[in-house]
């Protein structure tokens, strides 16, 4: 199967890492990250989506962030 996450956090280191362990446990970048800003916080924001090839089957109780 494969799986797709979209990553998102403000823009800090955090985001950063969160990418990096996504990548460290086998997941892959997939498109362009994206980057906005949240007026209601008054923040910049960033996502990326990652995707990964698994075995089993899906359903709409994985855990995707446990692969």
């Amino acid at each position: 199967m494969k799986l797709y996450r979209y990553l998102t956090e403000d823009d800090t280191s955090a985001f950063c890492h969160k990418v990096t362990e996504a990548l460290n446990k086998g997941w892959h970048l997939q498109g362009n990250p994206t980057y906005a800003f949240d007026e209601k916080r008054g923040v910049m924001r960033c996502g990326q989506a990652v995707v990964k090839d698994a075995t089993g089957t899906y359903s709409p109780e994985i855990k995707l962030g446990e692969f």
